[in-house]
């Protein structure tokens, strides 16, 4: 398993008028959270991408247990729990300032070799990768 947590501020722009986080913004900081794990294992979105590797979106599942609110810190907790094949799940928990989970998501990707349009499993650099900061689940 990989886990990697990161932090942001709900800014105004991203809330409705109840000051709640707007739903759609989550599908932007479950992005910025996977962003920052591939970062953390050693490798850059941009590189991935310009060693001709996309990663669209396959599936996307939320449960939104409580509201994030404007201006409250929030700490996304993503994983990797299962090796990818021809998909990568990750797999996030967000909780707000008081600990609370007020989120729960899985989002999918593919493997997808940019010149031929073609679904691949995951390249050996990037498995490389996770196989060195893979650790066993708790």
């Amino acid at each position: 398993m990989i886990h990697t947590t990161h932090s942001l501020r709900v800014r105004y722009g991203e809330t409705d008028p109840m000051k709640y986080v707007y739903y759609g913004n989550y599908a932007q900081y479950l992005e910025v959270a996977r962003v920052e794990l591939f970062r953390s294992i050693g490798i850059s979105y941009n590189e991935i991408e310009n060693k001709g590797i996309w990663l669209p979106v396959s599936e996307y599942n939320i449960k939104y247990l409580k509201p994030g609110r404007y201006d409250e810190l929030l700490e996304i907790h993503t994983f990797i729990k299962k090796k990818p094949g021809v998909r990568i799940v990750f797999e996030y928990e967000i909780y707000n300032h008081s600990k609370e989970k007020i989120t729960e998501a899985a989002v999918t990707l593919f493997f997808l070799d940019s010149q031929h349009n073609k679904i691949i499993k995951c390249p050996e650099f990037l498995m490389e990768l996770i196989d060195a900061h893979w650790k066993p689940e708790n």
